[in-house]
């Protein structure tokens, strides 16, 4: 029997456990960085992202009291990646994490439809999210969930190109 997963806006005392949900939802891309120090630098970003005063919301997917996934939700570039010249002004997903023991079970898809509502709520025309080759499974999953790549709206990290993926409304 497959437990229900319900979609909530996190709580003050689950800051920690999404913080060692990113880790571990993230660590399959350890060997994709060259630099130890590169890969460190990220996953302290990760963690203290959780902190972040720019997030407009962080939704986490729960079955029973268990967290199995959680995303961040901006309302613009700026926000989100602090960069103004992408020129978004709708909302932006990041940090999609599922813990890796939750795979398989629908919790990205259900935290993207929550990531749909709330887009709708605030009376978007579109929701964004960014990713990189390195995640080219998370790239079919948004694309089988309806996400259009958006050319205009990418970006260079260092030697990494930021694509851009946009659902319309």
């Amino acid at each position: 029997m497959t437990n229900q997963i319900i979609i909530d806006e996190i709580r003050e005392d689950e800051k920690e456990q999404v913080r060692n949900l990113l880790v571990q939802s993230y660590q399959q891309y350890e060997h994709s960085y060259k630099d130890p120090e590169v890969w460190k630098w990220y996953l302290e970003n990760i963690q203290a992202s959780v902190d972040n005063a720019d997030v407009d919301k962080i939704l986490v997917a729960k079955s029973n009291q268990d967290i199995l996934g959680s995303l961040q939700l901006f309302q613009s570039s700026e926000k989100a990646y602090a960069r103004p010249d992408l020129e978004i002004f709708s909302p932006i997903i990041r940090l999609l994490g599922v813990h890796p023991e939750a795979r398989g079970r629908g919790v990205a898809q259900e935290l993207l439809k929550a990531s749909v509502a709330y887009a709708k709520e605030v009376g978007a025309t579109s929701l964004y999210l960014h990713s990189s080759d390195k995640m080219h499974k998370a790239i079919r999953l948004y694309e089988w969930f309806g996400f259009k790549r958006d050319q205009t709206k990418e970006f260079q990290n260092q030697e990494i190109l930021v694509k851009c993926f946009r659902f319309d409304l």
